[in-house]
């Protein structure tokens, strides 16, 4: 069966690509390139290519940057897309994936589909598909089923982008695939659009941090946009010379990128140098408008060289208390103290042991630390030990000599651990460190030497900070972490709040809008802010952070309001003109907590109401997740037997 299903796509291939019928220009032109110039038959099933591990390691190595800018905007899309069916992928510009986002259950289902880490996508090996024909075609597109050109892929559907760096050489590519078979075409205009967009975040982050030691003019023609995805971007000398240029910046000024390389900046604006200098800013918060030479005006921003870190911890006065990094709010007065006993003990070489939830800003406190102690002017490295594949980990931590094993680059790799000499290394999600590598890490930080795969022991001088949400005692009694370890790690407990639990939660919002917004004018509405402030905010300051900055990017006229925010919020939010508090308005949530702590909760307000909003959000809820019902229940933090209760309870079934 599936043999004559190959067969009559391998002939559709044939028919669409001799242009004997009608097809997308597009998809016409790479069937023909496999056919022609690669030599591929649709109807032959070959296992995947892929990688030995040194040669994945070096590739990792080579946008090292780019997979760390690239793994927040990955998380967040997979979870914009609700997760089920769906895995997020980057790759190389040689269409080798280099990194996976996609629920653990689902992980065996994409690998049977041929997406690997470590897998060659291109289109001269796999024909027709969203990543390989992204890479020839430059230009972000989607492949539907039987689009692809191989028969074994035809139940696939990717939409993929490229990713370019500042020179415009195509440096990556970010893909959305699933395997279900009910996606249509015109459903992936929304995935499309998303994954265009996270791409071109990605694209941008990397110009800003590639750059980030050079002046750097952000412009646009309107002044909201400024600081947003869609700017012009042009990075500078201290002479005023042009460095490069985003595709963004070489449309608004009509030119090409040969053009504008190595010319002053007064070429294309009518303003002199002296001028334009003056108007920087450390962080290119403020706006003006500006003309070009042939009278269009744009508006911009211009950031002056970093600063130096504008306070330290001196060894001569261990009593003063470190102010936080502008990177992190700390207005609740128990995270400022705990704050400030991080540091304390941080300078006195004491390890940190971060503890909380994910998403409630572990390695942001970390780095703070890190920023103010005496190291603040050395590397700050993070490596969350859960995202990194466990045959990875080891080399990334501890590198390895040339030529130890095959595919290892002849002049061998550093680790992180000697990356960050005389700094310090966050090690994320610490209690999912295999046990091997537990034992290796303790030689470490009892001996302070370092031995790469192969090689000799190095001495190296590094702090280091763990952070989990996991409980690591109970990782300790089922005998999955080392319990000398936890004790070695573990100088300084800190626990960090939820976001539902900061005393500074509405500082927290305004600081994250204001970063978001970056120098854009946008203002909350009373209720808009009311509902955010209300919301539990289960993924915590990761969740509220993608929330705003979504807010952010589609607000149009400088107000963020009510209808604006996204249908779980609104749910969740307190009845607007109805006197009732925001701490009972969320009825689900009062569920939650009373069921977390076996209570029954005391409210003043009608059951009728409770009933009603708790049902309101379980739809929505249900809707978002689409009726899976396991992942409803871990969002809600209850059992599945509890969701099932309440369920009935409201007589919600599907189709109701």
């Amino acid at each position: 069966m599936q043999s004559n299903s190959f067969s009559r796509h391998a002939q559709q291939v044939h028919t669409v690509a001799r242009g004997e019928a009608g097809s997308d220009p597009s998809i016409a032109r790479s069937w023909l390139r496999c056919l022609d110039d690669y030599h591929l038959d649709p109807s032959v099933i070959e296992a995947p290519v892929v990688l030995e591990h040194g040669r994945l390691l070096e590739s990792r190595e080579r946008l090292r940057q780019v997979l760390k800018i690239a793994d927040n905007e990955m998380n967040s899309l997979h979870q914009q897309l609700s997760g089920a069916g769906h895995a997020v992928l980057l790759t190389d510009a040689r269409g080798v994936i280099l990194n996976c986002v996609t629920a653990p259950s689902e992980r065996r289902n994409f690998e049977r589909a041929g997406l690997w880490l470590g897998a060659d996508w291109s289109e001269a090996r796999e024909g027709t598909n969203g990543i390989g024909t992204c890479l020839v075609e430059r230009q972000a597109l989607t492949i539907h089923q039987n689009e692809h050109f191989r028969g074994r892929h035809t139940g696939l559907t990717c939409s993929a982008s490229p990713v370019f760096d500042p020179h415009g050489e195509l440096l990556a590519v970010l893909d959305v695939s699933s395997a279900r078979p009910d996606v249509s075409r015109q459903s992936q205009f929304h995935t499309m659009a998303l994954v265009n967009l996270s791409a071109k975040m990605i694209e941008s982050c990397y110009f800003l941090r590639h750059f980030e030691q050079q002046w750097l003019l952000r412009i646009h023609v309107q002044a909201e946009s400024v600081g947003q995805f869609s700017e012009g971007l042009l990075a500078f000398d201290g002479d005023g010379r042009i460095c490069a240029a985003n595709q963004s910046a070489l449309n608004l000024l009509g030119t090409i990128r040969g053009g504008v390389l190595g010319k002053p900046l007064e070429m294309f604006f009518a303003c002199s140098h002296d001028e334009l200098f003056s108007r920087a800013t450390p962080g290119g918060s403020t706006v003006w408008p500006l003309h070009t030479r042939d009278g269009r005006q744009v508006f911009a921003s211009l950031r002056g060289q970093a600063r130096a870190p504008l306070w330290t911890v001196p060894a001569s006065l261990p009593q003063a208390r470190p102010a936080a990094e502008p990177g992190i709010c700390l207005l609740d007065p128990a995270l400022q103290h705990d704050f400030y006993r991080a540091v304390r003990v941080f300078e006195r070489d004491v390890p940190l042991l971060l503890r909380g939830e994910t998403g409630c800003g572990k390695e942001a406190f970390a780095q703070a630390v890190h920023q103010a102690s005496q190291r603040h002017g050395k590397p700050f490295v993070a490596v969350n030990c859960a995202s990194i594949p466990e045959s990875l980990i080891e080399s990334e931590l501890f590198g390895y000599r040339g030529g130890s094993f095959t595919g290892a680059r002849k002049e061998g790799m550093r680790g992180k651990l000697l990356q960050v000499d005389g700094g310090t290394l966050l090690l994320d999600e610490i209690g999912d460190m295999p046990l091997a590598l537990q034992t290796r890490l303790l030689r470490v930080l009892e001996e302070r030497q370092v031995v790469p795969i192969g090689g000799e022991p190095q001495a190296v001088d590094v702090r280091i900070v763990s952070a989990t949400h996991r409980d690591l005692l109970e990782r300790v009694e089922q005998g999955s972490f080392r319990e000398d370890l936890y004790y070695r790690l573990n100088g300084l407990e800190v626990a960090l709040p939820a976001v539902r639990e900061r005393s500074d939660k509405e500082a927290l919002l305004d600081f994250l809008l204001r970063q978001e917004a970056q120098g854009q004018v946008v203002q909350l509405a009373p209720e808009a802010r009311q509902a955010l402030l209300s919301f539990a905010w289960p993924g915590n300051v990761r969740q509220m952070r993608n929330v705003l900055r979504t807010l952010v990017a589609l607000c149009e006229d400088t107000i963020i309001r009510f209808l604006d925010l996204p249908s779980i919020i609104r749910a969740y939010a307190p009845s607007v003109g109805s006197g009732m508090p925001a701490n009972e308005g969320n009825a689900l949530a009062l569920h939650r907590r009373s069921h977390k702590a076996g209570v029954e909760p005391e409210v003043s307000v009608g059951v009728d109401v409770l009933q009603s909003a708790e049902r309101q959000a379980l739809m929505d809820i249900l809707e978002a997740k689409h009726w899976h019902l396991t992942r409803v229940a871990e969002h809600l933090g209850i059992s599945r037997n509890t969701l099932y209760r309440k369920l009935r309870k409201h007589g919600i079934a599907r189709g109701v």
